[in-house]
Order: C-alpha cells, then structure tokens, then sequence
C-alpha cells in the first residue's frame, strides 16, 4: 500500500487512478479514502485521481490519543509530493476542506483550485462565522443521520444508506477526538490575494450549512464559483453522486482549460 510521510513523519495513505490533470479528494470527518467510490470511476478516465486518509481515518496512522486538525493539510501535502503530481485541484468535503484551503494556500505551486465541499473551509471572517454557528445551532438539534442524508434517500436505498454508516467503523478518529477545527484559518483577503481558483459547492437541503451562508461566502470571495445544487444534502457526493460530479467537471474544465471563472 502506498503511505507518503506528513512532516512529523505520521504515515498517510492515498491512492492514485487514471492519467491526466490531477485532482484531489479530501474526505470529511466520517469518511476515508474509500468514501469517493462515485467519483473514482467518474473522473479517473480522463484526470489523475488521488483519494487519501488523513492521519486518524482509515489505513492512516492513528497511534494519537488525539487529533490537530491544524496539521491535517501537512497530510494532504504530503501526498501531493509524493504522488509527484500537481497543480492539482484539491476538493475538501465537509471537515477536509479547511485542510483542502490550508494546503493549497501554504504550496501555492502545488494547488491548481480549491474545492471547498459543503464548508467554508474555516475561512476567518465575523460575519462568515457567526452565520455558520447560527447554522451548526440548528444543525446539532438534529439526529446525525438526519443532517447528512435525506429521509428521501433512506428510505429509497437502505443499502448504500447502510454503507454509509459503515464508512466509520474503519477510523479511529471521531468527530469528538478532533481539535481546532475552527483554527488558524485564512482571511477572505488571503483567499482573495493568493489568486487561487475556489468553488464553493454544496446542497441546497444541507442541514449542516445554509444555502444562504454559502452564498454569501461566495460573494464575499470575488471571482470564485458558486455550485449551488438543488435538492441534495451535506452528504451530495454520496446521495446524489450525478449531481455533485457534474458541478465538480464544471470547475475542473474552467480550471484546467484556463477559462476565466
């Protein structure tokens, strides 16, 4: 199995498919590298896929009593080096997408985009900010089930709903054993400054974060990409696997093809 060593020399598990422009999948924080299955096979035919574990998830070490999120995009970076690939656009889904922005603005000559997957990626802004806890207060009153994936799509397909809760069994790490989520994140005027392409893309039934944050979050980042998808939930990349794959093929044609967002 191939491991890339982070800079503490944690080992971090990633594979690589296909040939091409290169693309990164950064799972959330009940997810691994397998969590991607519908997106593999979509993408692999024509990009470089890489899907990996961050440390604590998965085939990663996970020796820790806890887990930094901080160092979480050295993991990702890690990976990018020694897969010898890039630029690459990195998609962060959920509690990966602050490693996704981190990462890619800490080796900008590695990052061709950002992806920032049903999260802001921890940009540190007050307004940003407050609008998301105001959306996690309404979050937290829901089962979890209840705030990734449809009752729709429960009910309709129990199997993959089944394999979905699956997906934890294989991490160490829980939400709960994961610290500083919420720290040492860039500025809008960092984001802004570093020219980095970014995509904001989400559901517009995600009971984890609004519609309404996420918009204004993209307006508040000129020039970046707003994939608003009707009717799927946090979890898009899962329940609705067309949907979520089709926005991303959107920003990657803009990215790799050098057309202007």
């Amino acid at each position: 199995m191939p491991f890339a060593r982070s800079e503490d020399g944690t080992k971090v598990y990633y594979e690589t498919h296909g040939s091409g422009p290169a693309v990164v999948f950064v799972h959330g924080s009940g997810g691994h590298h397998a969590a991607w299955w519908q997106q593999v096979p979509a993408f692999s035919d024509r990009y470089t896929v890489i899907t990996l574990d961050l440390r604590g998830f998965g085939n990663s070490d996970s020796s820790f009593d806890e887990f930094d999120s901080r160092v979480f995009p050295d993991d990702v970076l890690a990976v990018l080096r020694a897969a010898s690939v890039g630029p690459a656009v990195l998609l962060g889904q959920s509690i990966g997408a602050a490693a996704a922005l981190k990462a890619a603005l800490r080796e900008p000559a590695l990052a061709a985009g950002v992806v920032l997957a049903h999260s802001l990626g921890g940009i540190d802004d007050a307004e940003l900010s407050a609008l998301v806890a105001a959306d996690r207060a309404e979050a937290v009153k829901l089962p979890v089930i209840d705030r990734l994936l449809t009752r729709e799509f429960r009910a309709a397909d129990p199997a993959k709903t089944f394999l979905f809760r699956q997906q934890g069994t294989f991490n160490t790490a829980t939400m709960a054993d994961l610290r500083n989520l919420n720290s040492d994140g860039p500025t809008v005027e960092a984001v802004v400054a570093s020219g980095l392409p970014v995509c904001f893309l989400a559901g517009e039934k995600d009971a984890v974060l609004s519609a309404a944050t996420v918009r204004r979050a993209a307006e508040k980042v000129p020039g970046s990409v707003l994939e608003l998808v009707p009717d799927a939930p946090h979890s898009m990349y899962w329940e609705a696997p067309a949907l979520f794959n089709a926005a991303l093929e959107r920003f990657l044609s803009r990215v790799f093809t050098g057309v202007p967002a």
